[in-house]
């Protein structure tokens, strides 16, 4: 059995109105208000008022996306969503919160298994634009399951697709940036050289390389305008940007034959002293190959030339992975791959010539 990846992603694309969206808030004027501002996009809406009858409807019936007010009556929305991941792994959950609830639960909403918050706001133009993403996200993640269901039918076709489905899947974020394409392409090879020169097995060296390709695919899930702005970013968006460890991770999350490459595609970004996303891990609580993904991911940035900045040079670059190791990055790993700058470094300019 063939199966046509391109025209799989074609068959995909779903009416809006096969996805359903829930929304779940005690303030039946807000509800209205959502209702009359999505009327036009299709999608399939449902509302509840009440917490527990929302984790009902949910536990009952399939949903794709829900919009939850983070201050609900009888249980707040934290707990909501607390019970709902006892069950439902897959829903898309987009927090809603007033502007002070914000400021004073920051902290707690960031650790939530959520893919996105945003302010109430009258015109709720940034929760549109966090559905219109949210339901690409979902599309994908239904694109990868429908694939890695007909692939179970052989151990041979699985093998086969693998690197196809992977390299479909990051051309929908190539599209978006092209700096994703080299990045990824250079971020793989050299988590590779490192990853070799440390005599890891070659089952954890093919990991680097499909995870290095796929570690930016939540990009996917960021809006246009953020993720290509020529300036720099606000902290606002700079927290969207962050997002997209998290929801990389939750768009292979149901697929089998991605589960081993989500700690690098989530851990990416955490930091050796604890200060990184999106779990704040520290030290070797930090998965292996992520540690080794950050350190590539680290360097081929400060290589890359930006529209705000020109690339960094090899000698300031390689001082500058010297003050990460041990905050930012393994100080374990940072050595190794200075050690294949000082003397493999012909090795890094073939994959930079390459891409």
């Amino acid at each position: 059995m063939k199966i046509d990846i391109n025209r799989k992603i074609e068959n995909n694309s779903l009416p809006n109105n096969m996805y359903k969206i829930i929304i779940v808030d005690d303030d039946i004027e807000i509800i209205k208000s959502l209702y009359i501002h999505l009327k036009d996009t299709g999608y399939n809406l449902t509302s509840v008022t009440d917490s527990i009858d929302a984790i009902e409807k949910v536990r009952n019936e399939h949903f794709d996306l829900m919009i939850l007010d983070f201050n609900m009556p009888k249980i707040n929305g934290s707990e909501v969503i607390e019970e709902i991941r006892k069950f439902n792994k897959e829903l898309y959950i987009l927090l809603f919160a007033e502007h002070k609830e914000l400021l004073s639960s920051i902290d707690i909403i960031r650790q939530l298994d959520i893919q996105g918050y945003c302010e109430k706001e009258n015109d709720f133009d940034q929760l549109f634009l966090l559905i219109q993403y949210g339901i690409k996200s979902v599309a994908q993640m239904n694109l990868i399951k429908s694939i890695n269901s007909e692939l179970q039918e052989s151990k041979e076709m699985l093998e086969k697709a693998y690197l196809e489905t992977i390299e479909t899947l990051r051309y929908t974020v190539e599209a978006k940036d092209y700096y994703t394409r080299g990045h990824s392409d250079r971020v793989s090879d050299y988590s590779v050289l490192i990853g070799k020169k440390m005599n890891l097995s070659d089952e954890d060296i093919e990991k680097l390389h499909i995870g290095g390709l796929f570690h930016d695919i939540g990009k996917i899930g960021i809006p246009d305008e953020i993720l290509l702005k020529n300036d720099s970013l606000t902290t606002e968006e700079y927290s969207e940007i962050k997002k997209h460890a998290s929801i990389g991770a939750h768009i292979l999350s149901n697929a089998t034959l991605f589960k081993e490459l989500i700690p690098i595609v989530k851990y990416h970004h955490e930091r050796y002293d604890g200060k990184g996303y999106p779990e704040n891990l520290k030290g070797e609580n930090i998965p292996l190959l992520a540690r080794i993904t950050s350190v590539a991911d680290t360097f081929d940035a400060m290589m890359s030339k930006r529209s705000y900045r020109n690339a960094l040079s090899l000698e300031h670059i390689k001082q500058e992975l010297k003050n990460c190791s041990g905050n930012q990055l393994d100080p374990n790993i940072v050595p190794i791959f200075l050690d294949i700058l000082e003397n493999e470094y012909d090795k890094v300019k073939e994959i930079q010539n390459k891409y």
